[in-house]
C-alpha cells in the first residue's frame, strides 16, 4: 500500500519533537562524558547546559501543542 505523499501538521510536529528529543540526550551524553574526564572546560559545559535548555523549552512547546487540553 501506498502511504500519502505528504505528513499531516500533526505529524511533522511528532518528527520533530522525536529529532529534539534525540539531540537533547545526545547533549546530556556529551555533558556527562565532559564532566567525568579529567578537568571539563567550564565553558564548554555552560554551553552544552544551555543548549540542552533551550533544547527541553522547545520539546515542551510541541509536547504542548500536540496534547490537547482537556477542561475538568
Amino acid at each position: 500500500m501506498n502511504a500519502p505523499s505528504e505528513m499531516n501538521f500533526e505529524d511533522m510536529l511528532r518528527v520533530r519533537l522525536e529529532v529534539l528529543r534525540r539531540e537533547h540526550r545526545d547533549l546530556d551524553e556529551a555533558i556527562h562524558a565532559l564532566e567525568t574526564a579529567g578537568r571539563p572546560d567550564q565553558l564548554t559545559l555552560r554551553r552544552l547546559k544551555k543548549q540542552k535548555l533551550a533544547l527541553k523549552d522547545q520539546i515542551v512547546k510541541l509536547e504542548d501543542q500536540l496534547i490537547p487540553d482537556i477542561i475538568a
